[in-house]
């Protein structure tokens, strides 16, 4: 980690540095063999996607899909601890992903006996991916899984990489059976995000892709868009915190180093007003590290990541801005100064509690978010995010009458004689009364 000051450098020089250590554009040899696997998957189906679950994953399996003995298996294998875990987080991220869910918004009357409004639609097939390889992830399961069911989504599909024994994660497979999928396939990275975009003779086609995954995954993503549509992009994981002397230098610690565990391409990212609370942070995770059994994997994050000192909380806040980070931590003496000054993050945590594996696992909110700056234009997954509001009008005979005018005189204008014939038909008397 390395500290940067204010005081020497400018804002934009070391926004500059940290965005060259941050995983963000993916090098011209990502995209050709994301390209080149995609392009694979879509031509020769599930016999490329067998072939590369053998290259990938070193799993010699017969067929993608697994079948629903695994997965009972998986459910009645599980640690009954983690199982009441996971439904404790379930029960919570039911309770605000219902909530945030508005399925008919009340009609505006914009002309007397005009009405115009909009009603929830889920999208009818959506694609669900949960990475793999160096950990499992039951959570993201639940995150995905969870707002896809209450928005009512009428088919799921679940992607997941199956390990070196063509199985995949049980525990995976438990949480999907906790949350009722059924159709999983055991298939990652790109050429799973192939397999949903483009559909194989076993993984049927989906309209939308959720879900978060390593550089290949993403850039997989963004080159399907438009085939499919896809949820954000949302690669390596990242933190910023922002801590002043009222904080527990062991606790910020803790916080950053909870990030840089889950890949080499992870950064973390300290700001402060003080050198010698940066250096006692870093030190701190310094210590903290040496007991983590991914040590290795921890200290290739750790030096992609920076504590910056700031002069002003205007500085901090510009800094926070422009950075973006897919999660925020607020461990200062009073939050709320900062947080309406804020305006780019995927998910913030307001207070010296509310650290970010909390979110990871267990408040409700959803832990699928917008990372390398992208949270200036995305937001965090929501049910929402699983569905489209469609909008609707409804125009009485009076409305009708008072919009006459507008209409016929804004599409004469425009030369188009149809849209001011469809109005005007509807005044022609017959019989002595308007058709």
């Amino acid at each position: 980690m390395k500290i940067l000051n204010t005081r020497d450098v400018s804002i934009e020089e070391i926004l500059k540095r940290i965005q060259a250590e941050r995983s963000r554009k993916d090098s011209g040899d990502t995209v050709d063999r994301t390209r080149e696997i995609m392009e694979k998957v879509k031509e020769f189906g599930d016999k490329a996607l067998i072939d590369f679950v053998k290259t990938f994953d070193g799993a010699a399996i017969s067929s993608v899909c697994v079948s629903p003995s695994e997965i009972d298996e998986a459910r009645r294998g599980i640690d009954k601890k983690l199982f009441k875990a996971l439904e404790e987080a379930k029960k919570n991220i039911e309770k605000f992903h219902k909530k945030t869910l508005t399925k008919k918004e009340k009609a505006v009357e914009t002309e007397k006996g005009v009405f115009v409004w909009r009603e929830f639609r889920p999208v009818e097939r959506v694609g669900l991916y949960v990475p793999g390889g160096k950990a499992a992830y039951p959570s993201t399961v639940l995150m995905l899984s969870i707002p896809a069911k209450i928005a009512g989504c009428k088919e799921i599909v679940l992607c997941t990489p199956a390990g070196k024994d063509g199985q995949c994660s049980s525990v995976v497979l438990a949480a999907a059976s906790l949350c009722g999928i059924t159709k999983i396939y055991k298939v990652g990275g790109a050429a799973a995000i192939a397999a949903m975009a483009y559909g194989t003779k076993s993984i049927p086609k989906v309209s939308k892709i959720f879900g978060p995954g390593n550089s290949y995954v993403t850039t997989a993503k963004m080159l399907a868009f438009g085939d499919i549509n896809i949820d954000m992009p949302a690669g390596p994981s990242e933190v910023l915190v922002m801590a002043d002397e009222s904080a527990t230098a062991s606790w910020v610690a803790a916080d950053l180093l909870s990030q840089l565990e889950h890949g080499e391409d992870s950064q973390a990212v300290f700001v402060t007003f003080s050198e010698a609370i940066a250096e006692k942070v870093m030190n701190e995770m310094k210590r903290q590290m040496q007991s983590f059994s991914r040590i290795n994997l921890v200290k290739k994050s750790f030096e992609k990541s920076f504590a910056v000192v700031v002069k002003t909380a205007e500085e901090a806040c510009i800094l926070m801005n422009e950075y973006a980070p897919e999660h925020l931590e607020l461990s200062v003496k009073n939050p709320e100064k900062f947080l309406k000054k804020i305006n780019n993050a995927g998910s913030i945590f307001v207070g010296h509690y509310t650290n970010e594996p909390l979110g990871d696992y267990a408040t409700g909110a959803n832990h699928t978010l917008p990372t390398a700056g992208y949270a200036k234009m995305f937001g965090a997954l929501s049910t929402e995010s699983f569905g489209k509001m469609i909008q609707i009008q409804k125009v009485t005979r009076e409305g009708i009458r008072r919009l006459r005018s507008t209409v016929t005189t804004l599409a004469e204008s425009e030369g188009l004689e149809a849209h001011k014939n469809a109005v005007e038909i509807r005044f022609l008397r017959t019989n002595g009364r308007m058709n």
